[in-house]
């Protein structure tokens, strides 16, 4: 059966025992935990620290389980998200550095799935990243089948203000990309954290990649998008992209739910389904983000049992 969770992000200024006593309170099965190192954020909905893997020691690890079985819920996946192919070598070694302490960190806790970015250098082709990406992603991946663990990449572009143009941070943003990535990288342990809301303002169908990528889809993200014609019709879509869209809640944006839910009830799925809260609108304080993933389940309940 699918299970129900959340993005930890949404709740940053709340404890890792805070954020499972939500969960358990709420109706949500499993939470995606977040996992960057301590310190600033680069970027917003980053730098969120829920499990601090630099030195994850046994008694750690003891409390993290303890809090989980008290409340009934699991964690989905690890989630860090950076840019392992940034042009800067050294930002990049750090990034991959830490992806490793946290790939370590899920197979000391028992865990299946660690959820991140190929990463991009936005300013080269795609073409010039996927040379970089031939050489920087299998010992990641090798690395990670050592552990016991999966990589999940999520399709975000990573292109959304004038600081991504051109061609966004992520370089995973395509069917077409993937099937590359995928005939170089033939793992098993690597794979999809499938996000539909980044392919609505890409105009792309976000359905029919589910039935070819069924065996690559290990975690799912809940996030809509809503295409704003409006500006659109102002701007055209060589503007950067949140001129034209925004981020929302499960069931306001433009995700046709029942067709996405659907495609994954067909294809067999019985993984983690997570809600990703970027809706700017239910950002002002810690109980409007709150009510935002109690909305979110009760939006989703109608397409998932239990």
């Amino acid at each position: 059966m699918l299970k129900l969770g959340f993005l930890t992000v949404v709740l940053a200024d709340q404890t890792f025992e805070q954020v499972v006593s939500f969960a358990a309170d709420n109706g949500f099965a499993c939470v995606e935990t977040a996992c960057w190192p301590p310190g600033k954020a680069e970027r917003r909905y980053a730098g969120v620290t829920h499990i601090d893997v630099t030195d994850l020691s046994k008694k750690q690890i003891d409390s993290i389980h303890n809090v989980l079985s008290k409340k009934g819920v699991i964690i989905s996946a690890l989630g860090y998200y950076p840019n392992p192919l940034d042009p800067d070598q050294r930002k990049a070694e750090t990034c991959i550095e830490h992806l490793k302490k946290v790939t370590d960190a899920a197979n000391k806790l028992g865990l299946e799935n660690v959820n991140t970015f190929a990463g991009r250098d936005h300013q080269s082709s795609v073409e010039e990243n996927f040379k970089r990406f031939k050489k920087v992603w299998p010992p990641i991946v090798k690395y990670a089948e050592k552990k016991g663990v999966k990589i999940g990449i999520e399709n975000c572009p990573m292109f959304f203000t004038g600081d991504e143009w051109p061609g966004g941070k992520n370089l995973a943003s395509s069917p077409a990309i993937w099937r590359k990535m995928f005939a170089e990288i033939p793992s098993p342990n690597f794979g999809l954290n499938y996000d539909p809301s980044h392919f609505i303002w890409q105009f792309m169908d976000y359905v029919k990649p589910i039935y070819e990528f069924k065996d690559r889809i290990f975690h799912v993200h809940i996030k809509d998008a809503k295409v704003r014609y409006d500006l659109l019709n102002d701007v055209g879509i060589l503007a950067t992209p949140l001129q034209f869209h925004q981020p929302k809640l499960p069931g306001l944006g433009d995700v046709n739910w029942g067709k996405f839910f659907s495609a994954l009830t067909e294809i067999g799925y019985n993984g983690c389904a997570c809600v990703e809260v970027e809706d700017r609108a239910y950002e002002g304080s810690l109980d409007t983000r709150k009510k935002s993933l109690i909305q979110s389940r009760q939006y989703v309940r109608q397409f998932i049992a239990g």
